[in-house]
C-alpha cells in the first residue's frame, strides 16, 4: 500500500524525502530512527495507520537496528535496480574513475559534471 502512495507521488516527493532524511539526521550517520522516520512521514503527507507503520517499519528495519537509512528505504519500495540502469550507472562510474582505482574523489566528479 505504501510503496503505490509513493509511487503515486512522483520523483519530487522521492528525492524530496532523500534530502529531508539527511537535514534531520542529527548523529550524521545516515541513519534515522523509527520517530524521524515517521516525523518525515508526515512532512510529506505519507503519514499511514499505526499498524501499518509498524509493519512497514519492520520491513525497512530488517537488521532490527532500531534505525534505517534511505539506502534500504528505497530498495525496500523500489527493489533492485533493473539491468539497464546498472549498465547505465557502471558506465557513467566508468567515465568518473578516471584512474580505474574502483574510488572517486569529488576532484573527478568537479572536472566531469556542473550542476549549473
Amino acid at each position: 500500500i505504501f510503496r503505490e502512495r509513493l509511487s503515486k507521488r512522483g520523483v519530487r516527493v522521492i528525492t524530496g524525502l532523500g534530502k529531508y532524511f539527511r537535514q534531520i539526521d542529527k548523529d550524521r550517520n545516515g541513519f534515522l530512527s523509527q520517530t524521524d522516520f515517521k516525523e518525515a512521514l508526515k512532512v510529506f503527507h505519507l503519514e499511514m495507520p499505526e499498524g501499518d507503520f509498524e509493519s512497514l517499519w519492520l520491513i525497512l528495519d530488517d537488521s532490527k537496528s532500531g534505525k534505517v537509512d534511505y539506502g534500504e528505504f528505497t530498495h525496500a519500495i523500489f527493489g533492485e535496480m533493473n539491468e539497464y540502469r546498472k549498465a547505465f550507472v557502471r558506465k557513467a562510474y566508468m567515465k568518473l574513475d578516471f584512474n580505474k582505482t574502483g574510488s572517486v574523489p569529488m576532484v573527478d566528479v568537479r572536472k566531469c559534471y556542473c550542476a549549473k
